[in-house]
């Protein structure tokens, strides 16, 4: 008997609320280990909570939750930086340190998840740099970066814990069509290497470009 694929995410009949107000009701979804994913729909159905309960931020506010191997529903405040350990966020308007370079950047991350060894925290970082092109530029400083590059160092700092999922909320919204696609390709070739991805976005023409399942969030469904 062949034995299932566990879901990476799954939520069962759940309510994700923001704040005290439930945005989306009765949620079912699986995703499964090296899937890529869009949640789309319009500014504020809900994408954007759906991302926060999964990385622990917003409460569960009802049904069955869980990502990886940590069930959402009575998630326990020490659990979650265990929680956010193993998945990678990256954020449309990047959340640099500015006074910063960009291996300090990664170092910050490096420490707040648990990592000690100063050897293997420079070695991990050379190797989240060199995956996305720019292992020669780790001791520049974010605005020495273009836009572009900020994004490729934020998608960087998002593997350095070797994510089995990661999210990227709307990455390319803030970047030129050219700089998108770069992106795009890059995250595809991370998701070919074996990681999942969930990416929120609004641009049709990124989903039409590269093509992946779709789920819509409207009317307090997502589906």
């Amino acid at each position: 008997m062949e034995q299932r694929i566990r879901p990476i995410v799954e939520f069962r009949n759940a309510d994700v609320s923001n704040g005290e107000i439930a945005v989306v009701e009765n949620l079912n979804l699986e995703i499964f280990p090296g899937e890529f994913v869009y949640l789309t729909g319009k500014v504020g159905s809900g994408k954007t909570t759906i991302i926060r309960t999964i990385i622990g931020e917003n409460p569960l506010a009802g049904g069955y939750g869980r990502v990886g191997n940590f069930e959402l529903s009575g998630l326990r405040l020490k659990q979650i930086p265990f929680l956010r350990r193993s998945v990678g966020v990256v954020f449309q308007d990047f959340q640099l340190l500015m006074d910063r370079s960009i291996e300090e950047n990664m170092e910050f991350v490096l420490k707040a998840t648990g990592w000690r060894s100063g050897e293997r925290m420079q070695r991990r970082i050379f190797q989240a740099l060199k995956l996305v092109g720019l292992a020669s530029k780790g001791h520049k400083m974010p605005h020495q970066f273009s836009g572009g590059e900020q994004q490729r160092a934020v998608i960087a700092r998002a593997l350095l814990n070797e994510p089995k999922l990661i999210l990227a909320d709307e990455p390319t919204g803030n970047l030129d069509d050219e700089t998108a696609h770069g992106i795009m390709k890059l995250l595809f070739d991370i998701n070919r290497a074996g990681t999942a991805i969930i990416m929120v976005t609004h641009n049709q023409s990124i989903l039409k470009d590269y093509p992946a399942r779709v789920l819509t969030v409207a009317d307090g469904t997502c589906k």
